[in-house]
């Protein structure tokens, strides 16, 4: 078990240096200069000089990336070219409000995806079947950026029943969450109903049955438990894209996290920050696969994984 978990966290790092040696060069080969941002282009020459030797970004691009990474050994994310604070407290300061969203998102995805999709499956064929994968298809074909505007228009600037945007309110969770867990609830929905019209065909289901057990409670306690492994898969994958894809909600929410922080630092090419937030979403989606591939054993002691 021990050296399969060293495995993948060995791959998972290879990953997560792999990201950031691209990202490092992506950003400083892209046009833009951070000095200019900061003093405008109007500002005399001497003093971008000046200020581009004291961010060391004079010096050779090799030279740069030596310092990043000998850096990073040291878990040391440098300081904002911007703002000159330190560049974890300034990730790890908006960390909360992305975590807190990721998670109540994908429990917005939870609860809508397992009811929809064992009732599809349930009454397989029926209306309601054809309903909710037209739901599911539905979910699946909105993007957040289109989605996210019209919550906001309807039941905030409409009913005026949550926010704008911000996380001053405790209601202020709810437009985004649902932006973001309607596309995951989507596609959890069409897998935990293909998984569960395969294992509601099998043998064991079938004596379940012919006990007289209730249509639900053979879903729930024998289908379900056994159609779990496909699910967690694609749980698993898109919990790491809720990650990523929470800076476009972010965005369009005013909401205050890694994802907001990521656009301000492209904006105003703030390389270490840019690079620290890249860096965190990459390695949080990298734990995340992971983990989801060493549950599979507690789900199915039958696999082994090596």
């Amino acid at each position: 078990m021990w050296h399969v978990i060293f495995a993948r966290l060995g791959s998972a790092l290879v990953v997560v240096l792999g990201v950031s040696l691209m990202v490092f060069l992506l950003i400083h080969l892209i046009p833009g200069d951070p000095v200019e941002v900061m003093l405008g282009e109007s500002a005399n020459p001497a003093d971008k000089v000046a200020l581009r030797h004291q961010l060391g970004l004079d010096q050779p691009l090799l030279s740069q990336l030596r310092d990043y990474y000998s850096s990073l050994v040291h878990l040391d994310l440098g300081q904002s070219i911007y703002s000159r604070e330190d560049v974890a407290e300034k990730i790890f300061s908006r960390l909360p409000a992305t975590a807190e969203l990721a998670l109540i998102s994908l429990g917005v995805a939870i609860s809508i995806a397992f009811p929809l999709g064992m009732l599809a499956a349930l009454k397989r064929g029926s209306l309601w079947d054809h309903l909710t994968m037209m739901m599911a298809l539905s979910g699946v074909s909105i993007p957040n950026f289109w989605l996210g505007p019209i919550l906001i228009i309807v039941f905030s600037l409409g009913l005026g029943w949550f926010p704008v945007s911000g996380n001053e309110s405790v209601l202020g969770i709810v437009l985004p969450a649902v932006t973001l867990g309607t596309a995951l609830a989507a596609v959890l929905s069409r897998m935990v109903r293909s998984t569960l019209v395969d294992v509601l065909s099998e043998d064991y289901i079938l004596t379940a049955r012919a006990k007289g057990l209730a249509p639900f409670f053979i879903v729930y306690r024998h289908g379900l438990r056994n159609a779990l492994l496909p699910v967690v898969t694609v749980l698993g994958l898109q919990f790491g894209t809720l990650l990523a894809g929470a800076v476009i909600t972010e965005i369009v929410f005013s909401w205050p996290g890694v994802g907001q922080l990521t656009i301000e630092a492209i904006q105003k090419r703030d390389y270490p920050v840019l690079q620290g937030c890249v860096l965190l979403i990459s390695l949080s989606y990298v734990l995340v696969n992971t983990m989801t591939d060493l549950v599979y054993q507690f789900l199915d002691p039958r696999i082994r994984l090596g």
